[in-house]
Parts: C-alpha cells; sequence; structure tokens
C-alpha cells in the first residue's frame, strides 16, 4: 500500500533547516535563500499556479532572549497565475516583508473553540525551522485571490428560457425595471379616451 502524494513531501522544493537549538544567541543569524528554476517550478505545483519566475528571500533571525527568535525578511518574487476572466496569464511582482516571532513558552491552543490570536505573527519555536517552507508560505499568503488581466471583462450574464426574452443582469436589478414600468403606464394612459 502506498502513502498518499499529497502528504509527501516534495523533493524538488527548495529547503533551508536551521536547527535552532544551534544558533548562539549572542548574534543575529542571516540568510539569503535563492532558487533554481526546477524549485520554483515544484513551487508554483505546490501552489497551484502557471509558475514561478523569481523567488528569493533575504533576512534574519534576532535572539530575543534565551530562546526566542524574530524573523525579519524580505521576499521577492514574480508569480503566474491564470487569470479568473480570460485563464490567461497573469503576472504578479511580490515585494513583501515576512516577519515571525518564535517563542519557546508559547501556550498550545486549548480544545475546542479557537480564536484568532491579536498577534497573528507568534508561532510555538521549533526545534527545527524550514527557511524555505516560511518562504513559500508568505508567497501563497501574497498571491492575488482572484487575479485579472487588466482589460479582461466579464460578460454579461442572461438567462432565459426557449421561445422567451432573455432577463439581463441590467433587468435583474431591484429597481431596473420601475423606468420602463412607468413609461408604459403613461403610454397607456396617453390612449384614447
Amino acid at each position: 500500500m502506498s502513502a498518499d502524494p499529497s502528504t509527501q513531501p516534495n523533493a524538488a522544493l527548495p529547503q533551508h533547516i536551521v536547527r535552532m537549538s544551534d544558533l548562539p544567541h549572542s548574534r543575529d543569524y542571516t540568510f539569503e535563500l535563492t532558487t533554481t528554476e526546477s524549485q520554483r517550478q515544484a513551487v508554483a505545483d505546490v501552489l497551484g499556479i502557471v509558475g514561478v519566475r523569481k523567488l528569493t528571500m533575504k533576512g534574519t533571525l534576532i535572539p530575543l532572549d534565551r530562546s526566542d527568535w524574530r524573523l525579519e525578511a524580505t521576499l521577492g518574487a514574480t508569480a503566474v497565475q491564470e487569470c479568473v476572466v480570460t485563464l490567461d496569464p497573469v503576472t504578479t511582482r511580490i515585494d513583501e516583508k515576512v516577519l515571525r516571532v518564535y517563542r519557546a513558552d508559547l501556550p498550545p491552543p486549548e480544545a475546542g473553540e479557537i480564536e484568532m490570536p491579536e498577534d497573528d505573527t507568534e508561532e510555538g519555536l521549533p526545534a527545527t525551522l524550514d527557511l524555505a517552507a516560511v518562504m513559500i508560505e508568505a508567497v501563497a499568503l501574497a498571491l492575488p485571490a482572484y487575479p485579472r488581466k487588466s482589460d479582461a471583462e466579464i460578460g454579461e450574464l442572461v438567462v432565459t428560457e426557449p421561445g422567451k426574452t432573455p432577463l439581463t443582469q441590467s433587468e435583474m436589478k431591484p429597481f431596473a425595471g420601475l423606468a420602463a414600468l412607468r413609461a408604459k403606464m403613461s403610454d397607456e394612459g396617453d390612449g384614447p379616451e
């Protein structure tokens, strides 16, 4: 019996794993992640988009005390998605600041209802941190939800039964028919008496 491929790590994805206990708390840890063409395609596949032309992240892990860390980084990416109207490729340039705080004493969420924390940049301190996974997550969060070409227009919805006059979106608006009704009533009132 084989494992579910969607739960298996993609070997082509970039990785930059840091063992947090190995980092000295007396100084910052700087890093710069760059990606190859095959890694960018693997990221695009994971994100369900057409492609990623550029993907880098440069930053610093800053010690906050004996065990907590703050990640400050700059993400640079060029992503290609399908236009939601035409399905043509839409290119988006992403330049984002990435901020995370890793706390050793962050209490785990309680069972039952979970509220969104006020500070969504805080996470529990992991034993190992994959900085490339942080980069991919940041790209996923920065992608436009509904990419659209600047000249793409959504057509008008027309609904009809066979043999009937089509009902357009403008006619479906709450007060769109009032002017036509008033004109029709005026015309009927102008007839012979």
